[in-house]
């Protein structure tokens, strides 16, 4: 009603009213009245704004990739922008009058693209797929240090890389060269499971041949301890016989001494005795043997006596014509002899 308009912005539109060239109010939130005819309103989003992205480069072996991402940025000086750009309202104070907002996202992913076709002529087709992380690095540093984009404002509150993609093409090619890498390499591990195993098993064996190497050395020392062992018992043993040996031909070297000594003494008995024979011989070499009878029957055993008489019987036994024996004196004489 006669050009009188009321407007209300939310907490994170910032606004300008310009009248007559003039800044009039500006400010965030701000709700107010205002002549449409003689007045200008600027309107500008301070909110985080996600804007993403998505377009085909090519790699330095000549492949082409799609890389696709999002931006997150905000307007950190609205007064730069505003001048650089047209975010003037429409009379009915809520359509912009230029498409100037709806490019400046765009001027962002276009930025992000030059920056990202940079990083990615340095890059082969296998680096760019795993190294997205190095290509997000890029992205930010190239905004932070875009004039552009700081004279227009604008603060890029987070940059990411959602994916990049080969062609169907180049991916099932991928494909089939990791699959037949992932398949060499399953080769790989069970041939390195089975030279592992050989590998286990020759090391069980060495150890098995080292261990009856270890017993039969410990076997072998066992035999040469109970060789040497039973060598020094034998040599004790030798040495006590010959010992015993020593000792017994000592003995039988005295025994020798004794038995000549004894042989000796014997001689010079025999000698003596044979001599005092002779002289008794030479004594009694005149005498009757009648008297020596006598004399050698003085002293007799009873029965020696007898033994005698029957002798000189014996001799006279052609002169005797009877000889009566009484059974008392055979009975006596028996008795003596068996009780000798």
């Amino acid at each position: 009603m006669f050009g009188i308009k009321f407007i209300k912005m939310q907490p994170t539109d910032y606004v300008i009213q310009y009248r007559k060239g003039k800044i009039v109010r500006e400010g965030t939130g701000l709700f107010f009245f205002y002549y449409a005819p003689f007045s200008s309103l600027v309107r500008i989003s301070v909110a985080s704004i996600d804007a993403p992205f998505i377009f085909k480069e090519v790699t330095i072996d000549f492949q082409e990739v799609t890389v696709q991402g999002q931006i997150t940025y905000r307007v950190s000086d609205p007064m730069k922008l505003s001048r650089l750009m047209n975010f003037t309202l429409g009379p009915d104070g809520k359509n912009y009058t230029s498409e100037d907002p709806d490019k400046l996202p765009q001027r962002l992913i276009n930025h992000a693209q030059v920056l990202t076709r940079d990083t990615l002529k340095a890059m082969t087709l296998k680096e760019a797929l795993k190294q997205a992380g190095n290509i997000v690095i890029a992205l930010r540093e190239g905004f932070k240090n875009a004039e552009t984009i700081t004279n227009l404002g604008i603060e890029v509150v987070d940059l990411s890389i959602l994916a990049i993609k080969p062609t169907p093409e180049t991916s099932r090619a991928l494909e089939a060269e990791a699959r037949e890498q992932i398949l060499k390499e399953a080769d790989d591990a069970i041939y390195s499971r089975r030279n592992s195993a050989v590998e286990q098993e020759r090391t069980i064996k060495e150890n098995e041949l080292n261990t009856e190497i270890a017993v039969e050395n410990k076997k072998r020392q066992i035999k040469e301890t109970q060789m040497d062992a039973e060598k020094s018992v034998q040599q004790k043993r030798r040495e006590i016989k010959e010992a015993e040996m020593a000792a017994k031909i000592s003995l039988e070297e005295k025994n020798k001494e004794l038995v000549a000594l004894a042989t000796e003494n014997t001689k010079h008995e025999a000698d003596t005795k044979a001599y005092s024979i002779s002289v008794m011989m030479k004594a009694i070499s005149g005498t009757d043997p009648k008297v020596i009878q006598s004399l050698a029957s003085a002293g007799m055993d009873p029965s020696q006596l007898v033994a005698f008489a029957f002798k000189e019987l014996a001799e006279s036994a052609s002169k005797i014509g009877q000889l009566n024996i009484s059974p008392e004196l055979l009975r006596e004489l028996m008795a003596k002899q068996e009780s000798k």
